[in-house]
Parts: structure tokens; sequence; C-alpha cells
């Protein structure tokens, strides 16, 4: 399968979106004041941030980035990755109750094919908040082995979103695992604004894992943040 590098997540949105966009907005109009978490059909990966970045939108981010660590982990409802799960990954992770995670096998000659490719990983797995009340997903993504670091993998990610801006990068362990995590913006075509998106990255013996999580907006992004971190604290590898 030729994949098309340099569209990004920033078009697997837009693709997703025009396949579940309708049901999106008819659940995000019903969502709660209590924080629904709803996605625009697929967060965009996050466009290369220059090291040229204003230091006040690199100082949010980083601000941004932390307050993850408040965040308490979800209930666990299962766990995902190992053989004969609905994914298998070169990790495993606990899911959040409720979250019901889907593997993604695209055909050839998809016109999604060549879209579900950012950075140098491919997306392979996409967990559902709908049943738990969102409308948001956790979207696994992987790559070849390589002797590339969490944070390169992560900022081929990120720069590979030409939507994405005022990412910061952090150092942080995911389960016992050394990884990297980046909070930052991403412009929302969807929305016609802009809002938080946040991933973190692992690489193991058998390529780098990328878990990524969006949301319709911030608030709704915020809403399902439990859900990120439950599978951030939980992470072994498979």
């Amino acid at each position: 399968m030729t994949m098309t590098r340099g569209t990004g997540q920033g078009r697997v949105p837009a693709a997703l979106a025009a396949v579940t966009a309708a049901a999106a907005m008819t659940l995000a109009g019903c969502s709660s004041s209590a924080g629904t978490g709803t996605e625009d059909g697929g967060s965009a990966p996050v466009p290369a941030v220059s090291s040229s970045a204003p230091a006040k939108a690199a100082e949010k981010a980083g601000t941004d980035t932390a307050e993850a660590e408040g965040v308490e982990a979800a209930a666990k409802g299962g766990r995902l990755g190992g053989a004969g799960s609905a994914c298998e990954l070169p990790v495993t992770f606990d899911l959040a109750a409720r979250w019901k995670p889907k593997a993604i096998e695209l055909e050839p000659d998809s016109v999604l094919a060549g879209l579900a490719e950012q950075g140098t990983v491919k997306m392979v797995c996409e967990i559902d908040a709908k049943p738990a009340g969102n409308i948001g997903f956790l979207r696994v993504w992987r790559g070849e082995a390589s002797e590339d670091d969490p944070q390169a993998v992560l900022k081929a990610f990120v720069e590979d979103d030409p939507n994405a801006s005022e990412a910061a990068y952090t150092q942080v362990k995911a389960g016992a695992l050394a990884a990297a995590e980046v909070g930052y913006t991403v412009h929302s075509e969807l929305m016609d604004e802009s809002k938080k998106e946040r991933a973190f990255a692992v690489t193991t013996p058998d390529g780098p894992v990328v878990v990524h999580l969006g949301g319709l907006d911030s608030d709704e992004h915020t809403a399902m943040l439990p859900a990120f971190e439950l599978a951030k604290k939980s992470m072994q590898l498979g």
C-alpha cells in the first residue's frame, strides 16, 4: 500500500469526518455541560513546530501538557493490544470503561489508504468513546522498527500536520516505558476554531507506537483526558 506523506492527520480527520460528520454534529448538539467528549472525525497530526515559534505560544502549550499530570485515570474497562484483542499491537494498555476499539484495515485502493499515515507511523486502531457518552476517539498509530527515539517519532507525527501549532514536548513515562508527550493546538475546519490535541509515543523492538487524543473542541478534549491518562499509565510491552 502506497501511503502519501505530508498530508498527515490534517487530511485524515477531514476524510473520516466526511463519513461521520452528520452523526457527530447531531450528538454534539446534545452534549451536556459536564463535557461529553467529541471529535471531528479524527484529530489531525500536528504540523511541524519550528524553533522560531513564539516563546509565549510554547509556554502556553507547555502549561497545557502539564495539566494532564493532574488528571485521574478513567475506570478500567478492558485491555487492548494482546493476542486476540480487537487491535493486536507491540504494546498493551487498559481501555476506559465502555470505550470500544476497532482495528483500522484499509484496502490498498481505498480513498483513505493514502491518508492514514502521519510522520513515520500509520493508523492501526481507533477506540471509540461514543458508547461511554462521548464522541471522541483515541487513535493508535505504529511504524516500522527504527533507531528513532520517542520524541523524534512524536515530532515527525506532529510536524506532518499543517494545521498544528504551539506544540510543547515533554519526557514522560508510559507505564515503565520511556516516552515523549506533546500538547498542541490544531485548527479544526469542522468547527472553524482552534482546539487542543495531545499524543504520546513509545518505541518497541517492533517499532514505535503513538497514541493520540483529539476532540471536537478543547472542552471535549479535556473531558476525554482520563482515558488518555489510563492508556499512558497502564502501558506495557506486548
